[in-house]
């Protein structure tokens, strides 16, 4: 690491525009950005990617300092850097959920937390019923904030076997991967839609009966669902 004085002159000489500086100070810096990165390599983004953005938050830290700041650059830095890797997750990641569907999971998880340790862990119906919201709601807000696990994610180093490995073989490889196709097509979906499909071929449900969950007219679902539809067929074709 370089020493403060060091430290101040690059950061001097990158602000008014030296790319050399700048790129002395990034790589002087990359095990501070590695260290940072590694507490997120759980969270389906490629360890590769994640240093790429940290360093795009050292960028930002570099633009941003104030060199009368009363603080070494490396404190400055680390929130910025945490900063950009977070924000990619939590609004580039591969499946997009609204910040009133995280607000509800989060209350839904305290919810639990307080009364697992009073008594017992809430059943769906208790949780929806205190939240005044419907069970499959319940549902779909617990698991937005989950990753979706890739299908060649390695669940046994010793053997090197990854999920896909796990997928039932007595399928021809064409549907195969046209299931995969379609998980990931509804998995991108907006989340109205994919909460329509869901329920539809997933639960069951008729359109009358989403119409009813979601506070919208069965015209709307019907209009929701061939729009889907017709846009799948046209993927998968």
């Amino acid at each position: 690491m370089l020493d403060y004085q060091t430290t101040l002159e690059l950061l001097k000489k990158a602000k008014d525009g030296d790319e050399n500086s700048k790129s002395m100070l990034i790589t002087n810096n990359m095990p501070l950005i590695k260290s940072i990165a590694k507490r997120y390599r759980n969270k389906q983004v490629e360890y590769d990617d994640l240093l790429q953005l940290g360093a795009l938050g050292l960028v930002k830290a570099i633009n941003n300092f104030d060199l009368n700041f009363n603080v070494k650059f490396s404190t400055y830095a680390v929130p910025m850097i945490a900063g950009e890797i977070k924000r990619f997750i939590r609004d580039d990641g591969t499946i997009k959920v609204s910040r009133a569907m995280k607000s509800l999971c989060n209350k839904i998880q305290t919810f639990i937390n307080e009364r697992t340790l009073e008594d017992r862990k809430p059943s769906i119906k208790e949780i929806a019923q205190y939240f005044g919201i419907d069970e499959q709601e319940v549902v779909f807000a617990m698991d937005s904030n989950k990753y979706p696990i890739s299908i060649f994610e390695k669940y046994d180093d010793d053997n090197n076997q990854c999920v896909l490995d796990k997928l039932p073989s007595h399928e021809n490889n064409e549907d195969l991967i046209n299931k995969i196709l379609l998980k990931d097509y509804i998995d991108a979906l907006p989340e109205r839609e994919k909460k329509v499909i869901i329920l539809r071929y997933y639960r069951d449900k008729t359109q009358s009966e989403i119409a009813q969950m979601l506070g919208v007219s069965q015209v709307q679902i019907s209009r929701i669902e061939s729009k889907v539809i017709n846009a799948l067929k046209q993927a998968l074709a």
